[in-house]
């Protein structure tokens, strides 16, 4: 892809980025700090704690045009000023202090203005499966700074964002093949190129190479490793960013990236890499013992060079072709809540048969691989997709990651619910029925829910259906206390379940 500086946004554009930078960050701060509170003007308002200033927001799903309140009314917040405000709020409330996080906040809302120039001048993608990965503007709906891109320029990172239709080659290295190291099966990677005789191909992504830099330069002057050229077709960056589809061979291969991006630096660390494989097997069996048609998508294994383990690591995925239902269309999960060109959302339908059909796809296969066989799916919107028929209509579910699982007994059977209620219910179902919601004022798509669940014995499932709260993961205070990205903390959510 052809390097591009970013254009200066217009006026109209600025606000457009500070519109879709404030949501994600104003439900942070409603559901993890702020207290509502009666407005007789009508409007969503908020007492927050640290100095008991007000704030009010338009409703709907992604709130918008934030005003505190001042001795002569209301006044309008814009982004730079909500920083301050939230930061303010979380130095009051926990007693610590952080430079770093408002810095990823200004990051992301600068991300979101370059993502929205880049796509204002760039045709998207004519596959309706690569429009779908690479929507999301907003991104994680409940994350402080959703788009960071870990504080670099703009022209580093902009050639290999999904959400600019990004598409690029990826760079082919050879590693001495006494010094590659692999698990699984990785053979699809041997297709990609030629390695001369004693070395095995190793593909890494373009932006990969240009964060670890210099680091190499000892391994390629020594001829521990070999630059070979590129691929000679494009790959396609998902909405995982650091994970890419290659068409032409169906397969999904994921890198490491040192950047954070969300809550952690998106490397493949050592010690997920080494229990990959007991997490894709334990998957793979889970999701071959299920009465229906839900698919796995295995990451197959890992190569990488043993002086580099976790820089140059590269994750073989899968492609869709071996698993998705002939005739179908897949779609990203997350795209059906954030919209996109071809959204089946936006068609037409009886909200109530299409809803029925997504929670009959997607609910069965996850509680199953949890109950029979310990496998406790990361089943977020960014990890499922789902395939559509000719008429829109979910027929069936595909699950990704491996990284994520989590198996039984290795993590206790209360912490590994309480994740899957947290992945699958708030962060994916609560998300799809929201959006469905909101084109069909109305629809009420929670006693649909509770059927599908009250279906599957699990002994948990009673106390999901009849409990007030669920976990609620609180990314703003993960963040701003610097704990780990994978020690989630949860607070309080209403369950609207119990009411259904």
């Amino acid at each position: 892809m052809e390097r591009v500086e970013p254009m200066p946004l217009s006026a109209d554009a600025g606000a457009r980025a500070d519109a879709y930078a404030a949501a994600p960050l104003l439900n942070c701060l409603i559901r993890e700090l702020a207290q509502p509170c009666p407005d007789p003007a009508g409007r969503q308002t908020y007492r927050l704690p640290g100095g008991g200033r007000l704030l009010r927001v338009r409703t709907g799903r992604r709130p918008a045009d934030p005003e505190v309140r001042t001795d002569g009314g209301w006044r309008r917040v814009g982004h730079t000023e909500l920083v301050k405000l939230v930061a303010d709020e979380l130095r009051r409330h926990t007693g610590l202090t952080n430079d770093e996080l408002p810095a990823e906040m200004i990051d992301s809302r600068e991300a979101v203005g370059a993502l929205l120039a880049a796509r204002d001048r760039t045709a998207a993608p004519a596959d309706p499966y690569l429009r779908s990965e690479q929507s999301l503007v907003t991104g994680h709906p409940y994350h402080p700074a959703p788009k960071a891109r870990g504080g670099g320029p703009v022209a580093s990172w902009l050639p290999y964002a999904p959400e600019a239709y990004a598409r690029f080659p990826l760079t082919l290295l050879a590693v001495r093949e006494d010094l590659a190291v692999e698990e699984g099966d990785t053979s699809a990677l041997d297709a990609l190129g030629q390695a001369p005789p004693g070395y095995r191909l190793l593909p890494a992504h373009p932006w990969q190479l240009d964060l670890i830099g210099g680091d190499l330069a000892e391994a390629f002057a020594d001829g521990r490793l070999l630059r070979l050229g590129h691929t000679p077709f494009e790959t396609c960056p998902t909405a995982a960013v650091r994970t890419v589809h290659a068409a032409g061979p169906d397969l999904f291969l994921k890198f490491s990236l040192d950047v954070r991006i969300t809550n952690d630096v998106r490397r493949l660390w050592r010690h997920d890499l080494l229990r990959l494989r007991r997490t894709d097997a334990a998957a793979v069996t889970a999701f071959a013992a299920l009465d229906g048609p839900a698919a796995w998508l295995s990451d197959r294994g890992y190569r990488t060079a043993s002086f580099a383990f976790e820089e140059l690591a590269v994750v073989v995925r899968d492609g869709l072709g071996r698993h998705a239902l002939p005739g179908t269309t897949v779609l990203l999960a997350a795209a059906l809540a954030e919209g996109f060109d071809g959204n089946p959302l936006d068609r037409p339908m009886d909200p109530a048969v299409w809803w029925a059909a997504y929670l009959r796809q997607v609910v069965p296969p996850a509680l199953a691989a949890f109950a029979d066989h310990g496998v406790v799916l990361e089943a977020h919107l960014q990890n499922s997709l789902i395939a559509v028929d000719a008429a829109g209509l979910p027929v069936q579910a595909l699950f990704r990651d491996a990284e994520g699982v989590k198996l039984l007994p290795e993590t206790s059977r209360a912490a590994g619910w309480e994740r899957l209620v947290y992945c699958l219910v708030v962060n994916h179902l609560t998300e799809i029925a929201a959006a469905l919601a909101e084109r069909h004022p109305g629809f009420d798509p929670w006693p649909a829910a509770r059927r599908e669940l009250s279906r599957h014995p699990l002994p948990e499932i009673p106390a999901l259906l009849t409990t007030p709260p669920l976990p609620a993961k609180t990314n703003l205070l993960l963040r701003w206390t610097g704990a780990d990205g994978a020690a989630a903390r949860y607070r309080p959510l209403r369950n609207p379940l119990a009411g259904a």
